[in-house]
């Protein structure tokens, strides 16, 4: 009986230390609020969601790396088939924003995003709208980062 009373210190001081190793230790599976730009880089299917979705529409391709001019910004394209646009992306405040350009000049469209719950930052929805006016046309979409090889 003696040998187990000298663990419970040990064992005391073990639970005491293990939410201050919790706090340095990185989230297996982040929550939209513990997500940082770099953790989006990679590729990404993108997938319309709304009922105007054509039947056969093929998925759009998003890639993502770091700005090279912005840091915490993120650069890269979309592409489909033959199309090719460009987008340079930023996460504030558990949003992804994109802007997408065909010409490498003006925004063609807007996306906006938010985590989807217990993806672990790897599944994103939200709307791709297009124009300004109050009654431009929104699409909804899903993408889903693409398993590394």
């Amino acid at each position: 009986m003696m040998p187990r009373l000298r663990q419970i210190p040990l064992l005391r001081a073990l639970l005491t230390a293990l939410p201050l190793l919790a706090q340095g230790a990185t989230p297996t599976c982040p929550a939209a609020s513990d997500l940082e730009p770099a953790m989006l880089v990679g590729t990404w299917q993108v997938e319309w969601t709304d009922g105007a979705r054509q039947r056969g529409e093929a998925p759009w391709t998003l890639v993502l790396g770091p700005h090279p001019q912005y840091a915490g910004s993120l650069k890269g394209h979309l592409s489909r088939d033959s199309e090719r646009h460009l987008v340079v992306a930023d996460w504030d405040d558990e949003t992804l924003t994109l802007e997408e350009s065909e010409d490498g000049q003006r925004i063609a469209a807007t996306w906006q995003a938010t985590a989807t719950e217990g993806q672990c930052g790897r599944a994103f929805q939200g709307l791709r709208f297009t124009g300004s006016e109050p009654d431009a046309s929104a699409r909804r979409f899903r993408m889903r980062a693409t398993p590394q090889r």
